[in-house]
């Protein structure tokens, strides 16, 4: 079983059975749900429907930690955390967050959530780093990343077009030995 990471405003938790029809919801039960617009819109997002969403989106790996967990703030829903392996072999991993419920924009859960979530990782894997990838259009992500320590690392110019115009791909990380000297 998976850890409860606690934090100042959030919780991460596993995911439950009981998550799964309010998290469909959020992703899928609006029609252009706002939360989209701000993570990777230039995706299409493709409907799943319930059967098959909850097939797919708990899946436990051998010998690593649960890549997806949920967001819980005042014994709410709001979201969830995970990583993915960009390339395994030499320790790459991504992390991600979502706060799909937009009355927990702008209040410091996100970065909330994602320090916990960095924390449990460099905790978890052997990482030498941990990065994210979002755009230069998603200014909360990028800003909550640079309060828990992330550098900009890479810009990739005008390479998301999202409603006729183009935005710059944004990779930010950190290293273990900055994380731990920041939470000496």
């Amino acid at each position: 079983m998976a850890k409860i990471l606690t934090g100042r405003k959030v919780t991460i938790r596993p995911i439950l059975d009981d998550d799964l029809e309010p998290l469909w919801d959020y992703i899928y039960g609006t029609e252009n749900p706002e939360w989209k617009k701000w993570d990777a819109p230039y995706f299409p997002l493709e409907f799943k429907e319930y059967e098959d969403f909850k097939k797919d989106f708990i899946k436990i790996p051998d010998n690593d930690p649960v890549p997806r967990m949920a967001i819980e703030a005042h014994g709410h829903l709001i979201g969830t955390v995970s990583y993915y392996w960009e390339h395994r072999e030499s320790n790459w991993l991504e992390a991600g967050i979502v706060i799909y419920d937009p009355q927990y924009w702008n209040g410091g859960y996100g970065t909330d959530a994602l320090s916990l979530w960095i924390e449990h990782l460099f905790a978890s894997l052997p990482l030498v780093r941990v990065g994210i990838t979002t755009w230069s259009g998603n200014k909360r992500m990028m800003r909550a990343a640079e309060k828990i320590g992330m550098k900009l690392e890479a810009r990739l110019r005008k390479c998301r077009l999202y409603n006729g115009e183009y935005y710059d791909s944004i990779r930010m990380g950190i290293l273990r030995e900055e994380w731990e000297e920041q939470h000496q």
